[in-house]
């Protein structure tokens, strides 16, 4: 028997119509005991089915739908590609796009080729100009540049001791600025574990190198960007607006999170124990700007103006449109064409009527779900609370209507803590922070990172200070 069946089963005695296999006869000398818990087997009966209508919809969840990110989702459940009935399109860029041509490269070698011979056998030519430049790109062999230091002691005749010479301070490491900065690219920038480093320098390079020896180079590449953690930290900070996000993280398989705030023109990554009010303030700090951010509760007390992440709205109303109630797959399809009739007036604002009548229909939404105690009632009392987040965007320039900044800049780290299972020292936490914020905000200033570290360890190993006026540059 079917769980409605079962619910219809138990009445209330004052329903005008009677479909149900007794008389209201017999439900009136039933003891009153027993319609008593019936009516209690009804009500649970009744929660059950919520509970189990909720549970499904839960494992029908995907990354279109919820949070989860799109490597959760299920091998066996990816979204076939529409494609047309006819032919396929083909990969690659289509009409009209522009195309990326390899750039033109200042030339170590210049060879010039003449015609030998025209197609009518004539192998004298009056004039010949250049028509094209083809370029070839190789590397030269790599060879180590090995120093030898030879150390040399003398003896004093004078007091009878030897004394001995001693290495330049910005060589005692035995490693110089390039090779650190490349193992520090190699490890940081890409993500690699020690031993692909190690395996990369003895394969490419032809270098020995230890373990240990890697970790000691990281180290001093961990020192050497403070400067430039703590310059990035404070541009940031004077930012008008910030995207902040946080994703799980890992130290020694005690879960900790690893938080991240993007401006225009730096990121700043932050490692903290705990996802928290605590852990918000030490990395907003004194900062008080535009916050974009999605509905997590610490963010929705923000003081200062803050716009709420559209996509996140959109992926749960999406959700709700997906049930099998028709109630909620209703509010969720109304929901979903209205946020999505939002998020594009970030680039083509609305006319006061348009934006009157979508206000009208947002209102009217809430007004009809706010007051139920299913999930459409929670999304509705959700759109109520967001409701002067929700289109920051629109007064302010420059502000993006979706959280997405964040999560690309949290994406590395990611994959990263896929791939290491976290750090296992607080040490290798301050390294992960650095250079994600380092390869972040190189990234948006367009340079390269291996030149900045380069750039950083130089005046490092010297004792000297960095350049760091690129990052207060934009």
């Amino acid at each position: 028997m079917l769980l409605g069946d079962v619910m219809a089963l138990v009445p209330e005695p004052t329903n005008t119509s009677w479909p149900f296999p007794f008389t209201p006869q017999d439900w009136e000398q039933t003891p009153p005991a027993v319609q008593a818990y019936l009516r209690t087997v009804r009500d649970a009966l009744g929660q059950l089915q919520d509970r189990v209508e909720t549970l499904e919809a839960r494992l029908k969840q995907n990354s279109t739908t919820s949070s989860q990110p799109p490597a959760a989702d299920s091998p066996y459940k990816k979204p076939r590609r529409r494609t047309p009935s006819t032919t396929p399109r083909k990969a690659g860029g289509k009409p009209g796009h522009p195309g990326h041509r390899q750039a033109l490269l200042p030339p170590t070698t210049i060879q010039a080729l003449r015609p030998e011979r025209c197609a009518c056998g004539n192998t004298t030519f009056a004039l010949t100009t250049p028509y094209h430049t083809h370029q070839v790109l190789e590397l030269p062999p790599i060879a180590m540049e090995v120093t030898h230091w030879v150390l040399h002691q003398g003896w004093c005749p004078d007091c009878g001791r030897w004394s001995t010479a001693q290495v330049p301070a910005e060589h005692a490491t035995g490693y110089g600025p390039r090779f650190s900065a490349l193992m520090g690219e190699l490890a940081g920038a890409y993500g690699n574990g020690r031993r692909i480093v190690q395996t990369f320098c003895a394969s490419v390079l032809q270098v020995p190198i230890s373990l240990g020896a890697i970790q000691k180079v990281l180290d001093r590449v961990a020192q050497a960007i403070t400067p430039h953690y703590t310059a990035i930290a404070t541009q940031v900070r004077h930012a008008v607006g910030n995207y902040i996000d946080e994703t799980p993280w890992f130290l020694t398989h005690t879960l900790q999170w690893l938080w991240v705030m993007v401006s225009d023109a730096a990121a700043l990554y932050m490692m903290h124990p705990r996802r928290s009010k605590e852990a918000f303030a030490a990395l907003s700090d004194d900062w008080a700007g535009i916050l974009v951010s999605a509905g997590y509760g610490v963010y929705r007390h923000w003081v200062q103006a803050r716009q709420t992440c559209l996509a996140h709205l959109i992926r749960s109303a999406r959700g709700l449109a997906a049930r099998d109630n028709p109630d909620l797959a209703a509010c969720g399809t109304w929901a979903l064409a209205e946020l999505q009739r939002l998020c594009p007036m970030a680039t083509a604002p609305p006319t006061g009527g348009e934006w009157r009548a979508w206000y009208a229909r947002l209102w009217k939404l809430i007004d009809q779900y706010h007051d139920r105690q299913d999930d459409a009632g929670k999304f509705a009392r959700r759109l109520l609370r967001e409701m002067d987040s929700l289109w920051i965007f629109l007064a302010q320039q420059g502000v993006e209507p979706t959280n997405n900044r964040a999560e690309r800049a949290l994406r590395f780290g990611v994959l990263w803590r896929k791939r290491s299972l976290g750090t296992a020292s607080d040490k290798g936490n301050h390294w992960v922070e650095r250079i994600l914020s380092l390869k972040e905000t190189c990234r948006l200033h367009a340079r390269a990172t291996y030149t900045v570290l380069v750039d950083a360890i130089t005046p490092f190993f010297h004792g000297q200070q960095p350049d760091l006026s690129w990052i207060n540059e934009g």
